[in-house]
């Protein structure tokens, strides 16, 4: 079994109490436009850390994490790319990485909108945390938390924050 909290769009902000959540995952799954390393390092002093660029992270960033991650947990294989889409509106890479991975889970970010929807045409969860950090248009910040137990995803929250 695997605690899994799942955030994007930090853009370089972490407070307390992201951390404390940080604190209590396995894993934390980052799906990009972290903004410094010093979020990562931060995480990774506490939770495994699974993460991919996003369109704002620079240099240092992608040269540690790639644009896409594939991998498999407890049995669930995961795709994670921060430009991906969603259901029947999937980008031409991502989509053809799903017809050739077939994952269980998809999980995008970018998007600053917190969706999480099943595909039933490929068979998957799709996952978009909405943003973490505080840069950008959305009005309540958002990370999701769900439990990874021998092949079934389950106990799914939404953890939202005030826009500060």
């Amino acid at each position: 079994m695997k605690k899994i909290l799942l955030l994007s769009d930090t853009h370089g902000y972490l407070d307390d109490r992201m951390l404390q959540h940080i604190k209590n995952a396995d894993e934390v799954w980052h799906a990009g436009d972290i903004g410094t390393t010093d979020i990562t390092d931060t995480i990774k002093k506490y939770a495994v850390l699974r993460a991919v660029y996003g369109n704002i992270d620079g240099g240092n960033l992608r040269k540690e994490f790639p644009e896409k991650q594939l991998f498999k947990v407890e049995q669930v294989k995961v795709f994670m790319i921060h430009i991906g889409g969603y259901p029947n509106k999937y980008s031409t890479k991502a989509k053809e990485i799903i017809q050739k991975y077939q994952p269980d889970i998809f999980i995008s970010g970018h998007s600053h909108i917190l969706k999480v929807m099943y595909d039933q045409k490929h068979k998957l969860l799709h996952m978009n945390p909405g943003a973490a950090g505080k840069h950008g248009f959305h009005k309540t910040r958002t990370m999701l938390r769900f439990v990874i137990d021998k092949g079934e995803i389950k106990d799914l929250e939404v953890i939202e924050f005030g826009k500060g």
